[in-house]
C-alpha cells in the first residue's frame, strides 16, 4: 500500500502539489481538510454553536460526506463554493480542534486508504497522526506573505490583510490544539514553496521518492 502524506499551513501549496502529485503517481487524492470544513459547514447550517464538542462530534460521526473530483456534498447538498467560503473559513479550526471530530475524520480517511490501497493525502496530521509510516511524508511551507496572497487570490471577496489575519489566527489555532497540532513529522522532508513552481514542487518531491526506493 503506497501512502504519501502531504501537510502543512493554509496556503502553502498543499492541494495544488498533492492533486498533480497523486495524477503523477497514478494514486488517488483525498484533500482531508475539506472534510473538517464539510463539517463545520454541517455544523452552521443546523445552527449549532460550534464550541459544543459533544454536539459537533456526533454531527461528525454520523454526517455524510461525498468528495467528489469536482464537487463535495454534505447531505446530499452541494456545498463546494460553501465549505471555502469565509464563514466556514473562520470556524473550521474551532471545529477541527475538537477531539471527537478529528477521531472521526481519522477512522474515516483510514477507511479511504484501505479502500483504495493507498494514495496522496493532505492536511494538517497526516504525517504525524493518519498515516506515521507513510512512504514519504512532506511538510510544505512557505513565507507567510506569499501564503497570504495566494489565498487572497483563491478568496476574492476578502482584501490582502484580511486574509492574512485569518491566516495568522489560523496559524495561532492550529499550532496551539492538544489534539494533533499541526506540526512537523520529525522524518518529514521539509519544503518551502515560496519561490517555486508547481512543477519544480512536483520534480523535487518525485527525486525524493527515488532516492527513498533506491
Amino acid at each position: 500500500m503506497r501512502v504519501i502524506a502531504i501537510d502543512g499551513p493554509a496556503g502553502s501549496g498543499k492541494s495544488t502539489v498533492a492533486k498533480a502529485l497523486a495524477d503523477r503517481l497514478g494514486l488517488d487524492y483525498l484533500d482531508t481538510g475539506a472534510m473538517y470544513r464539510s463539517v463545520t459547514f454541517a455544523v452552521l447550517q443546523r445552527g449549532v454553536d460550534p464550541d459544543d464538542d459533544a454536539v459537533v462530534g456526533q454531527i461528525a460521526d454520523a454526517l455524510q460526506i461525498d468528495l467528489g473530483p469536482e464537487r463535495v456534498l454534505v447531505e446530499g447538498t452541494d456545498a463546494t463554493a460553501a465549505i471555502r467560503g469565509p464563514e466556514v473559513s473562520r470556524t473550521v479550526s474551532i471545529v477541527a480542534a475538537n477531539p471527537l471530530v478529528r477521531a472521526a475524520m481519522v477512522r474515516r480517511q483510514r477507511a479511504w486508504v484501505s479502500e483504495r490501497e493507498g494514495g496522496v493525502l493532505e492536511g494538517r496530521d497526516i504525517g504525524t497522526v493518519v498515516f506515521p509510516d507513510a512512504e514519504l511524508k512532506v511538510y510544505l511551507t512557505a513565507d507567510p506573505a506569499v501564503r497570504a496572497q495566494r489565498r487572497a487570490q483563491e478568496v476574492t471577496d476578502l482584501d490582502y490583510d484580511t486574509v492574512a489575519a485569518d491566516l495568522a489566527r489560523r496559524d495561532a489555532l492550529d499550532q496551539g490544539r492538544e489534539d494533533s497540532p499541526l506540526t512537523e513529522a520529525t522524518d518529514a522532508f521539509v519544503l518551502d514553496t515560496s519561490g517555486l513552481t508547481v512543477d519544480d514542487i512536483i520534480e523535487v518531491i518525485a527525486e525524493r521518492l527515488g532516492n527513498d526506493d533506491g
